[in-house]
């Protein structure tokens, strides 16, 4: 078969033969591929990489940020600003003192602050794909014309004979020629913690799924132990590790909810400022009777523009993001990306993983069954403390002697030890085996101690096709005070006959059961009746079917220490003990985060890689699902198209023995209906699914690189309970963000609207300049917003559904506010324009005649004082709140006033911002006109009170 006819992307070599594998592939076990067939296949297949697809330059981002419509009309403004300041240089008509292109340098520098805040946020690569390359390994060693040779990962081709051992990196997907004891880590690909015992003679269905395909290994896992000889079947893109790389890159990054609402907002402001800026122009033009006073026009033109723009609202959008995630890290949650943020606060559905997050990725007893008798245990994760109970009572250890005798058995069948490290209880091991160690310090066995009282001097390890093991211990005489005559302790005295040694088997119920002929009953054996056997069964399934993972247990008196490799015929004829489920058990603060997700109008649904009856018992006890609700498993859902995955994806809360990759669809599905989703995600395979959800979690403690790259937050202890947390700080950050967006766009729509009636109802000249403007925006405006950006959450935060991520910024009243003070603030002000324009230019006036302009611009920067500080509720009167529950807010204030009256009465600043000194009956008139926005927002609230409605 030559290079060119060889099968493409084969996805089925679990389902052939060995040797069908290597006539497929034209190989040879034992001299690999000849340098020719090597050369043309590297030509075919091309290097062993993951191919990265071209993304945008930094330049490239860099530039996007100024093509921002808001910005835009910056530049532009800035340029005519320019132009103008250029022609009067020229004429001659500076006024003494006055700086040239100022208003250009502010606007601009503006601009560039506002561009360069942008680009830090987007700039940050997306990292994932650099985090898989990582997985590769760089050398591998291979049979290649009959010689075992070194050469590097990326010279793999298909067909090639690759050699396994003990803690190499797996270099390329490949079905396994033969294998010794060959142990495989596959969790980061497949989400299973346990190393998979890997088996070469298995021929699977086609439909097997990715982890229990024992017969293939994959790129990017890891040989824990044994060895193995590989048919290399896949490379480079076409591997498991490639098909992520593949779906990671066609993901597309989709705009957050803010990002849109923000060019939302930047297009309706702008074309609302041009046509008002087309309407000032030709109306003056018309009253003017043609172009006389053009340059007028133009400046009151530029400075609308200038006021419409909120140059402070990114900086301030930024800090509030900003301060939202050093809230957040404080809860656990740490946030990559920081628009993710305010994201949190629209998630609608969200995705869990069960293992770990739901759960404490703690084994933990729940039953025992023993002598016909189910035994409750009691106890939270690995601590050796808890009761035994029957039919809701505690028993003692003395009336059931049966719990002692197969305590002994958990804890010496075991290579788990139990141990306290910082005052918290840990295994190193296996955690079944840890749950075991747990139960047997529960019954008062400790497993030190009975290692030396039954030292193991053999064993038959544990075998994934027999599917249990056995120890072989010594029985050691320990006197105990009311010892057997034989002087060993009372808990093992029904074991002992006359044999020196005692085998302990634990493993599958059934199998282990079939090899039981005789039953432990309280201190003594007996026959296993049927009847007996039947019981057991039923227990067995009862157990499994609320989801406990159940293991049985068995001894055996020996006369001597069975020969290696004997286990079949040593296994026989054993003493049944008894039944232990256990189950990971739930976090104890998860079943108040599912209520809390309820209570807010959010749906958990969990998607486990574990077995339906566990799923469903989990589910059901933390409120996730109700009894009956369907669970949907990862063949059923492999069977369905997109479509009829969309149409049951809002009616199933539970997907169990799901693969990582049917996350993506899952979520694609659950979009598809128009939900906000939050993705958690520990695996590789997990990487596509993170990228594609609304808000990507990935887990800090089991999380590999690639999916902490691919996510947009990281739950730095794996808990469900911190996404409930963060997604309650994501809905705090947007109401904030919507408060201080009416507090600034209120004050910009009334400037705009009192620059333009300045012209229009006769009063010469622009009443606020440029930079005055930009002062007002960015620090009148800006201080006190930041200050409303940590205001506390209201109680009812999460006691409402989430609103809409596609909802207007302009939504639920917003909108109308905006424009409703806009319009009182600009009546408020032009009322005091046009009183200030008649006090200056009265006969007999000793200062400045324009002084007047002095007066409008303290009038709305203080009046705006007022404004921040009876917005911070939207319901409660100021005198009904804490003033100190944001001392910010009070500080900003104060600040914001003190600079204001420095503008007036510090020389340099009164020069350089072209104000004029007020006396102080003039200031006095416009803290009075100021005074009055403030009382009517509060009139606003005691009105909607008394019409029973409740403000935006």
């Amino acid at each position: 078969m030559s290079a060119n006819s060889l099968p493409e992307g084969a996805a089925v070599w679990h389902s052939l033969e060995v040797d069908k594998a290597l006539e497929l592939l034209d190989s040879n076990a034992d001299s690999g591929l000849t340098p020719q067939e090597i050369q043309q296949r590297l030509q075919k297949y091309g290097p062993n990489e993951l191919e990265e697809t071209a993304g945008r330059s930094a330049w490239e981002i860099l530039l996007d940020q100024f093509k921002n419509i808001m910005l835009l009309m910056l530049i532009g403004v800035a340029l005519i600003s320019g132009f103008l300041d250029l022609m009067a240089l020229r004429a001659g008509d500076l006024k003494p003192g006055e700086v040239p292109f100022k208003d250009t340098i502010a606007i601009l520098a503006i601009v560039i602050l506002n561009g360069i805040l942008g680009y830090v946020q987007e700039s940050r690569a997306e990292k994932a794909l650099a985090a898989l390359k990582k997985m590769t390994s760089p050398l591998v060693r291979v049979i290649r014309d009959t010689r075992l040779v070194e050469i590097a990962a990326k010279e793999l081709v298909p067909g090639d004979v690759m050699l396994l051992e003990a803690g190499m990196q797996i270099a390329a997907d490949g079905r396994l020629i033969e294998q010794s004891n060959l142990q495989v880590r596959e969790s980061a690909l497949t989400g299973e913690a346990e190393a998979v015992n890997k088996q070469a003679s298995l021929k699977l269905p086609e439909e097997t799924s990715l982890g229990d395909r024992l017969n293939v290994v994959y790129q990017g896992t890891e040989v824990v132990q044994g060895r193995g000889k590989v048919l290399v079947t896949n490379t480079g893109m076409t591997t498991e590790l490639g098909k992520i790389a593949a779906m990671l890159q066609a993901v597309e990054s989709e705009p957050t909810p803010l990002q849109q609402r923000m060019t939302q907002l930047g297009n309706v402001l702008v074309t609302g400022s041009l046509i008002l800026v087309a309407i000032v122009v030709v109306g003056g033009v018309i009253k003017d009777g043609g172009f006389k006073n053009i340059q007028e026009l133009l400046e009151v033109s530029l400075s609308m523009a200038v006021a419409v723009v909120p140059e402070g609202l990114p900086a301030v959008i930024t800090v509030t993001l900003a301060l939202g995630t050093q809230r957040m890290v404080r809860q656990n949650a740490l946030i990559r990306k920081l628009p993710a943020v305010e994201t949190l606060g629209s998630v609608t559905t969200i995705c869990s993983d069960k293992t770990g997050t739901l759960t404490q990725n703690k084994m933990v007893v729940q039953s025992v069954y023993t002598n016909d008798k189910t035994f409750r245990v009691t106890g939270e994760g690995y601590a050796p403390t808890g009761d035994f109970q029957l039919d809701g009572q505690k028993v003692s250890l003395e009336e059931s002697p049966e719990i002692s005798a197969l305590s002994v058995a958990c804890a010496v069948c075991n290579d788990s030890v139990l141990q306290k490290e910082q005052g918290e209880w840990a295994i190193l091991g296996d955690p079944t085996e840890g749950a075991l160690v747990t139960l047997a310090g529960k019954a008062g066995i400790e497993k030190d101690q009975w290692n030396s009282k039954l030292p193991r001097v053999a064993e038959f390890p544990f075998s994934s096709e027999r599917k249990r093991m056995s120890v072989i211990s010594q029985v050691e005489g320990v006197a105990t005070g009311e010892a057997s005559s034989r002087g060993v302790d009372p808990a093992i005295a029904g074991f002992l006959q006359s044999e020196p040694y005692l085998m302990f088997t634990k493993g599958s119920p059934e199998l282990t059961l079939a090899r039981s002929t005789q039953i432990h009953l309280g201190n003594h054996s007996a026959p296993l009746t049927e009847e007996q056997r039947q019981k057991i069964l039923a227990e067995n399934d009862l157990m499994a079917s609320k989801g406990l993972r159940v293991l049985g247990f068995a001894y055996k008196s020996l006369a001597e220490i069975p020969p290696d490799g004997s286990s079949e015929a040593s296994e026989q004829e054993l003493v049944w003990l008894g039944l232990v489920g256990m189950l990971d058990a739930p976090r104890p603060e998860v079943r108040a985060a599912v209520q809390e997700c309820r209570d807010a109008g959010i749906r958990p649904v969990m998607i486990t890689g574990d077995h339906q009856l566990t799923a469903r018992a989990i589910a059901t006890d933390l409120g996730i699902a109700q009894e009956g609700d369907r669970v949907l498993t990862g063949q059923e859902l492999q069977r369905m198209s997109d479509e009829e995955l969309e149409q049951n994806v809002d009616l199933v809360s539970i997907y169990a023995r799901v693969s990582p990759e049917h996350k993506l669809r899952i979520v694609q599905a659950l979009q598809r209906r128009g939900r906000f989703v939050a993705m958690t995600g520990d695996g590789v395979n997990d990487a596509p699914a993170l990228k594609q959800a609304d808000i990507g979690i990935a887990m800090g403690i089991t999380g590999t690189d690639v999916s902490k790259e691919a996510s947009d937050m990281v739950l730095l202890d794996d808990n469900f309970a911190t996404i409930v947390s963060a997604t309650k700080e994501g809905r705090v950050v947007y109401t904030n963000i919507r408060r201080f967006i009416k507090y600034i766009l209120g004050s910009n729509i009334g400037e705009v609207l009192t620059i333009a009636a300045a012209p229009l109802i006769g009063l010469g000249g622009v009443p606020l300049t440029p930079l005055q403007i930009l002062w007002m925006n960015l620090v009148t405006d800006g201080l006190p917003a930041l200050a409303l950006a940590v205001e506390p959450p209201e109680p009812d935060v999460m006691q409402r559904p989430p609103f809409s991520p596609r909802e207007s910024i302009f939504a639920r009243g917003l909108g109308s506010y905006m424009i409703r003070i806009g319009i009182i603030f600009a009546i408020i002000t032009i009322a005091l324009m046009w009183w200030a324009y008649q006090h200056t230019h009265a006969a007999g006036y000793q200062g400045d005649p324009e002084t007047w302009k002095t007066m409008v611009f303290t009038t709305l920067c203080i009046a705006q004082m007022g404004h921040a500080i009876a917005i911070r509720s939207n319901n409660r009167l100021t005198i009904e709140m804490n003033p100190f529950s944001n001392i910010f807010v009070l500080a900003a204030v104060v600040v914001t006033t003190i600079l204001q009256l420095m503008l007036i009465y510090v020389p340099p600043l009164r020069d350089f911002f072209g104000t004029h000194y007020l006396n102080m009956q003039e200031l006095g008139v416009c803290i009075g006109f100021s005074a009055l926005m403030f009382v009517w927002i509060e009139a606003e609230k005691i009105f909607l009170r008394i019409m029973g409605k409740k403000a935006v």
